[in-house]
């Protein structure tokens, strides 16, 4: 359980450590101050102040938080913004351009993205790529009735382009039993049929009739080409059961927190730890590409409090040509604040249930 937690806070922290720093460095970038750069929550454990910025380093090993001057009220000098000399400081946040605003906030779900697919980089340049190569047919399955054979390439379902063995096998799984259409290469040519996900009692899901796979190497151009492809998957997989959320696909007893992302890197550990310590770092590096995925598009959402909230102020902000009284920008992210935190407590519950009936 020790590893465990220790594994924890190393993945989650290398992950809210890149969505900060993207926020700092764009805000440096743009003349923004950065008054305090801080990682987790709770009370602090370890804190200095450097140049014009108090960093910080808290407790709880979950979230983090870049305050610029001016933002949301909060100055390095009185409750106004104004020195003695009733001057305002210079870097407030909302002095900024519109433009540079949006930069700095939108750096932090970028960097996110740009941590996994560095990420990926070490995942795929050691451990390969699996490509969508039919391996063999299950009889009596649609696949075989539509005249797939062994060695066929599945290049696109439904008009999406595919480039991975999990995106077929992610798609299968969300058919819900709706036709799909199927491109595959076959001896370089290409060939589109529709196949009709049979259901399975046993498993309670759907399937298509194929096991598939090929492992690739992949080194220079390939290398770069398929960790994007990984991180393109994970960026689908988040969206899709986004939407799949909202539609009442999913419940929200579906979601996770640190509690349930802790227990999953637990089981990844014990599953893995018979292959070598290798197998289990790598498998690490690649749970921490599917979270910097999911930190980065969740904070996008056009949600009070989180940065596609503040995003979407400052796009009214553009076509008004004059941004929203920060007061009232204040109470909706406040509101949203509260919101988010009740959601947390939520998701804990519902994390802790899940540990006490297995």
């Amino acid at each position: 359980m020790v590893v465990t937690i220790i594994v924890f806070v190393l993945v989650f922290g290398v992950v809210v450590i890149a969505h900060e720093l993207g926020h700092f460095l764009i805000a440096k970038l743009n003349g923004i101050k950065v008054l305090q750069f801080s990682i987790g929550m709770g009370p602090d454990i370890i804190k200095f102040t450097k140049g014009e910025t108090k960093y910080v380093l808290k407790l709880l090993p979950i979230g983090g938080a870049c305050m610029f001057e001016g933002e949301d009220g909060i100055y390095s000098t009185n409750q106004n913004g104004d020195d003695q000399n009733g001057q305002k400081p210079e870097g407030a946040f909302n002095d900024a351009n519109v433009w540079s605003r949006i930069a700095t906030v939108f750096a932090g779900p970028f960097f996110n993205l740009i941590l996994a697919f560095l990420l990926s980089l070490i995942v795929v340049g050691f451990s390969g790529e699996t490509i969508p190569t039919i391996n063999t047919l299950t009889e009596g399955y649609p696949a075989e009735a539509a005249g797939l054979r062994e060695g066929d390439i599945i290049t696109k379902i439904d008009g999406d382009r595919i480039y991975l063995q999990g995106e077929v096998t992610f798609a299968s799984a969300l058919s819900g039993g709706e036709p799909m259409e199927i491109e595959y290469k076959r001896d370089g040519k290409k060939y589109t049929t529709v196949i009709t996900p049979k259901f399975s009692e046993q498993d309670n899901r759907y399937y298509l009739g194929f096991t598939i796979g090929e492992t690739i190497q992949c080194k220079g151009l390939n290398l770069i080409k398929y960790s994007a492809c990984e991180v393109r998957y994970w960026l689908k997989a988040t969206v899709k059961s986004l939407v799949m959320l909202v539609q009442g696909k999913l419940s929200a007893n579906d979601l996770s927190g640190p509690v349930g992302i802790a227990t999953m890197i637990d089981e990844t550990i014990e599953v893995t730890k018979p292959y070598g310590l290798p197998t289990v770092v790598l498998n690490m590096i690649n749970f921490a590409v599917l979270l910097s995925v999911n930190l980065g598009v969740m904070n996008l959402l056009p949600l009070p409090a989180l940065d596609g909230g503040r995003l979407l102020f400052m796009l009214i902000e553009v076509v008004r040509g004059k941004p929203v009284s920060p007061d009232k920008e204040g109470m909706v992210h406040f509101i949203g604040f509260v919101a988010l935190m009740i959601l947390m407590v939520f998701v804990l519950y519902n994390d802790i249930a899940r540990i006490l009936v297995h």
